[in-house]
């Protein structure tokens, strides 16, 4: 998976759909502290995560949700972001955008 920085405009567009979805998760969601979003990740079975909504704000990750995005749209059937890639890999991500 080739890492691109999207332009402005698509980081911005991409950045407000996910935080309208976590505006609207967030009334129905169980255990999500204030400042933070439960996504789901894995290629067969989901697991759930729960990252500061900092992370959205960053490129890669926001990438990330581009690609996501461009190949399954925004349908997510578990009633929060799903993201379909193996969990080492957003671990990997998620890990270096907490800082070394």
């Amino acid at each position: 998976m080739a890492i691109r920085v999207p332009g402005v405009t698509h980081a911005k567009q991409i950045l407000r759909q996910a935080k309208y979805l976590v505006n609207q998760s967030s009334s129905t969601s169980v255990n999500v502290p204030k400042g933070y979003v439960a996504v789901y990740v894995g290629e067969n079975e989901m697991k759930r995560f729960v990252i500061p909504i900092s992370f959205l704000s960053q490129p890669s990750f926001q990438e990330l949700l581009r690609q996501v995005e461009e190949e399954f749209g925004f349908n997510h059937p578990m009633g929060g972001l799903t993201i379909p890639c193996s969990e080492d890999l957003f671990v990997d991500l998620t890990s270096s955008l907490n800082g070394p």
